[in-house]
């Protein structure tokens, strides 16, 4: 027969977790990760506008008289945008990504609509940008 040593009743809990009576860390926001949650946004809000460029292709097709140009700048940027989605973890990704509505931007002589999406997704980044930069800080209490 085998000697087993007893097994502890409680396994020890991480070392992380704070007891409810004891001071919050004042460094920490109220998130578990802060980190995650930025990241996890700046990919949700790529992957939205890939999905955006992607719908935008058709009406492009009938809009245009010559849509290839336009739509292959419009499948480049969806690509580019599901790549940055992918690599959120990356501290370039901010400033890739930047870059990236820029470009959709200067997509505004394939066609106004173009312009204007970029500027919206401009904006949204930059308060993702936003978002991340306060979430780096500690909170105000």
């Amino acid at each position: 027969m085998a000697d087993r040593s007893p097994e502890p009743e409680h396994p020890e809990e991480p070392e992380e977790a704070e007891a409810p009576w004891e001071e919050p860390d004042e460094s920490r926001s109220g998130l578990r990760d802060p980190a995650r949650a930025a990241r996890s946004l700046a990919a949700l809000a790529l992957a939205f506008e890939a999905l955006a460029l992607l719908l935008a292709i058709v009406p492009m097709r009938m809009v245009l008289d010559d849509p290839a140009p336009a739509t292959v700048a419009i499948g480049a940027l969806v690509v580019a945008a599901i790549v940055l989605a992918g690599m959120a973890k990356r501290p370039w990704v901010w400033p890739t990504g930047a870059v990236l509505q820029a470009a959709v931007i200067a997509c505004w002589p394939l066609h106004w609509s173009l312009g204007v999406a970029g500027l919206v997704f401009a904006a949204v980044w930059a308060y993702c940008w936003y978002v991340s930069s306060q979430l780096s800080r500690p909170p105000k209490r």
